[in-house]
């Protein structure tokens, strides 16, 4: 019914293929573990230290790992078998969980051990989204990337509201923080189950015998001399620096809205998920360097709204709308950069891309906690994203380059056949 009364019911022929479909429901389980973690490291480390210093240093521990394993990564995913990579990263983040779980279980009470746990973990996921992104080109046709892009970002929205709200309710448990590292790891196990069952995924096209820096500089160059892919990146880090408005939920809820935190930390994966539901026209549309600059243009646009209403149920509602713009910025972003660079340079796109995403929103709340502080939370929250709005069409209108961008006929060359089991 969906289908024929809006025309543009989600998209999941990638399903057919049995390789994705377990990665996905791989991926979706590991996504709710993951944010369970994600909330329960912070609240340990505050029951732990009663410092929001500590806290904050969580954040910092994990961005630099995740810059450097993150680049590097990607270049050892353009020489070895994507496959393997992605079995042992993953086995890593696994192991590091683990000792998350064990830590919580005899009651270490370390803060050192961990932050070298989160850094560790970071890296892990760092190398090992490196490698997920480069493999999905590969396991479906390239006509249904962008719808499995679309439904591996829901999974992950799914996981940000359901893994926090489980977090919540488990760390008030006896040994909640053990409760919840073992949850994480026994979901993730899933992730591991797909990962060994992924056919071999070897590199195509010309291998790089230089030195492992070296394939990171020459990935960074190939970006640089490529408008449509550094324009997708710069697009992404305006929205997240310039828009992102997170770290001023809490003062928000607090001076603003007398309440409502969760609604608001909620919004955007919410409006992410019902947008999904009516994304089948996403990878019909050829036009992508225009379609993702309207995606970032609309994301300010709702964030900047929402930053000047006084009434919560409005600034959800924006929120939401934000959220939908990012699932469609997200999609057309990562289906740029897996169908316009050659196979043998996706794992260093793929590694420069999860630099981008996941360092792009704690340099986003550096900014909007700085720029509270000293200016205001109107000024810091819709001021910087009426900037970005500006600053994005300009530079898309500029770079001609990227704003003609049309995505190539579909085909199928480099990709695994559907049946693949």
């Amino acid at each position: 019914m969906a289908r024929k009364v809006f025309g543009a019911a989600m998209d999941t022929r990638p399903l057919a293929v049995p390789a994705y479909r377990r990665l996905l429901a791989g991926q979706g389980l590991s996504y709710i573990g993951t944010a369970i973690t994600t909330v329960a490291v912070p609240l340990e480390v505050y029951h732990l230290t009663h410092s929001s210093l500590y806290v904050g240093l969580t954040g910092l521990v994990g961005l630099v790992p995740l810059v450097i394993f993150g680049l590097y990564g990607g270049a050892v995913a353009d020489r070895v078998d994507r496959r393997h990579l992605y079995l042992a990263a993953s086995a890593m983040t696994w192991l590091v969980t683990v000792g998350l779980f064990a830590q919580a279980l005899l009651e270490a009470g370390s803060v050192g051990l961990l932050l070298v746990l989160v850094a560790a973990q970071s890296a892990a996921f760092a190398v090992s989204s490196a490698a997920r992104g480069a493999i999905i080109p590969r396991v479906v046709p390239r006509e249904l990337v962008s719808a499995a892009n679309t439904l591996s970002q829901t999974a992950g929205n799914l996981g940000q509201v359901a893994g926090p709200l489980i977090a919540g309710a488990l760390v008030a448990l006896p040994h909640g923080y053990a409760v919840c590292y073992g949850l994480d790891a026994l979901l993730f196990a899933a992730l591991l189950y797909a990962a060994v069952r992924l056919p071999p995924i070897t590199v195509q096209g010309d291998i790089s015998t230089s030195s492992g820096v070296r394939m990171v500089w020459e990935g960074l160059r190939f970006i640089a001399s490529h408008p449509v892919l550094w324009m997708s990146f710069a697009l992404d880090i305006a929205a997240m620096v310039l828009a992102m408005p997170t770290a001023l939920f809490p003062e928000a809820a607090a001076t603003r809205f007398h309440g409502g935190a969760g609604l608001l930390y909620s919004a955007i994966a919410i409006g992410a998920i019902a947008a999904a539901v009516f994304s089948g026209w996403i990878g019909k549309v050829r036009r992508q360097g225009v379609a993702l600059t309207g995606a970032v243009a609309v994301w300010a646009i709702a964030v900047a709204a929402a930053g000047l209403t006084r009434t919560l149920w409005i600034a959800v509602a924006l929120l939401m709308c934000a959220g939908a713009a990012d699932l469609v910025s997200a999609v057309y972003r990562q289906t740029m950069l897996q169908t316009y660079a050659p196979d043998e340079m996706r794992g260093r796109m793929q590694g420069v891309f999860t630099v981008v995403v996941a360092g792009g929103p704690r340099l986003g709340d550096l900014r909007a906690g700085a720029m509270a502080s000293g200016a205001g939370l109107t000024l810091a929250w819709s001021g910087a994203a009426l900037v970005c709005l500006v600053l994005v069409v300009v530079a898309a209108l500029t770079v001609r380059a990227f704003w003609n961008y049309t995505t190539p006929a579909p085909h199928r060359t480099g990709a695994l056949q559907p049946a693949t089991d």
